[in-house]
């Protein structure tokens, strides 16, 4: 008699928003100390998004009143699926507008991220924005697991689809000879509802802010999926609004620099009505896997 599937594989075949949902809600041990699961299932390292929503959601634990408007983070070490991560929260300051917690994220007592994250009060004040940029409508492009497998030439490599949904405005070439602009726009949704939480959609939509920006700084050098190696290295985003995450999000971002393998990338996040609700900045590493053509990475 063969074996029933195992909590890991019952976990992946679930809806994946109500299991990333479900990781998001850490457990106490402690006055400021937090432990949470890892991602389920997975290849490679823990994905830096999920362990981001995390934080942010450790740090908001602490928080009186207010909402998340900024977190500067450092990603440490790749994290692991087969470790619970521990959370410790620094309370920096409490304001009356503006309140920062520093929050130390751990596996197996190796610090793997660390990031500082600011909450604030509303008020009333000065306001501007850029006008969001065209794109076309989300259900007439891709979707981003599609187009990943397309790139690659093997339909089998599709993974299964995340909590978030990803439509993607600006292909990639399979062709590495072909140099496309440092630029990207992409649709963003949850799979599903949120709670009426505020600190679970800013910790969601901190989530969805870690996807698509290596690629975006790989376009100008011919490194389309299965032709660069990447990993994040620090992530920024600011709130503009009080966080809320209910439908498509458009996702532009461009990546003005890059040197010794290192890209930044800009992003701006716009809700279907064009207001910018966030704005992200990262720096990512991208290398040529060994063997490749070095010239590959030159504009």
């Amino acid at each position: 008699m063969s074996a029933g599937p195992s909590q890991r594989q019952r976990e992946a075949a679930s809806a994946p928003l109500p299991v990333l949902l479900d990781r998001l809600d850490l457990s106490s041990l402690e006055r400021d100390r937090f432990l949470g699961d890892p991602e389920p299932g997975g290849e490679g390292p823990l994905f830096g998004g999920f362990v981001a929503a995390q934080a942010v959601v450790a740090a908001g634990r602490t928080v009186a009143g207010g909402f998340l408007h900024s977190l500067h983070a450092y990603f440490l070490r790749p994290g692991r699926h087969d470790l619970p991560i521990r959370y410790e929260v620094d309370r920096i300051r409490d304001g009356r507008s503006f309140t920062t917690r520093r929050v130390l994220a751990q596996q197996g007592g190796e610090a793997i991220f660390e990031v500082a994250t600011s909450f604030v009060r509303p008020e009333p004040g000065i306001a501007h924005q850029s006008p969001m940029p065209e794109a076309p409508p989300p259900e007439t492009v891709p979707d981003w697991e599609d187009e990943r497998a397309r790139i690659l030439g093997d339909p089998a490599r599709r993974r299964p689809d995340g909590p978030v949904e990803v439509r993607i405005c600006d292909p990639d070439d399979p062709d590495p000879a072909v140099r496309l602009p440092p630029r990207r726009r992409v649709w963003m949704r949850p799979r599903g509802a949120l709670p009426e939480d505020a600190l679970v959609h800013a910790a969601v939509l901190v989530y969805a802010t870690d996807r698509t920006l290596l690629g975006t700084a790989a376009r100008p050098h011919g490194l389309p999926w299965g032709h660069r190696i990447g990993a994040s290295l620090d992530h920024s985003v600011w709130l503009h609004h009080a966080p809320r995450f209910d439908g498509w999000v458009l996702f532009a971002s461009e990546s003005p620099v890059a040197h010794e393998a290192r890209g930044l990338i800009l992003g701006a996040l716009y809700d279907t009505s064009g207001h910018r609700i966030a704005s992200v900045a990262q720096e990512g590493l991208i290398r040529v896997p060994r063997g490749a053509d070095p010239g590959r990475t030159r504009a």
